[in-house]
């Protein structure tokens, strides 16, 4: 569990994955600009628990770590670290998705800076990349608050709502490294 002044994150448990569905499903136009294409399937309570346990065993694997973004005890966003390598690497990306109604007022940021700080502190990680589409300024902004610099541009790196869009590549480095 990770706290700051207005966040809590915490893993979602399979008493979650209603308020985890009823996110996708109020929030599906709003992500869908900015994920992969999903089946209908999705957006079923049986999917939305199957990707908690998934969740839950990725966090065991030390493969993934996905946690719920709550704001007075409701489920607006979710944010993760993903393809955690160790080894050489000791890196991973990061992602998150916080609820329309709650854009714009420094949730996302204040989430990514908990990851940050648990994925330095606590997992021991050297660096955290994370691509955003280049129009998408608002996350582009998230990043750089953050600590987040700008690495450059990939071009038609992720399958983004089933076109191929180009991701800009920012970056952090633990400072203790």
């Amino acid at each position: 569990m990770l706290q700051s002044r207005h966040l809590l994150l915490r893993p979602l448990t399979y008493e979650d994955a209603a308020d985890l569905l009823q996110l996708q499903c109020q929030n599906k136009a709003f992500f869908q600009r900015f994920a992969m294409v999903r089946p209908s399937s999705f957006y079923t309570l049986e999917h939305q628990q199957s990707l908690i346990k998934q969740w839950e065993q990725n966090m065991q694997n030390d493969v993934e770590y996905s946690f719920g973004i709550f704001h007075e005890h409701k489920l607006i966003g979710t944010i993760s670290l993903f393809q955690v390598f160790r080894g050489s690497l000791q890196s991973a990306f990061i992602g998150y998705f916080v609820d329309k109604n709650y854009n714009g007022r420094g949730f996302g940021t204040e989430a990514v800076q908990l990851m940050v700080d648990y994925a330095f502190e606590t997992l021991h990680l050297h660096r955290i990349e994370a691509g955003v589409m280049p129009h998408n300024i608002g996350s582009i902004r998230v990043l750089e608050k953050s600590g987040f610099h700008k690495e450059g541009l990939a071009i038609k790196n992720v399958n983004i709502n089933g076109k191929w869009e180009d991701h800009q590549v920012l970056a952090i480095i633990n400072p203790n490294d």
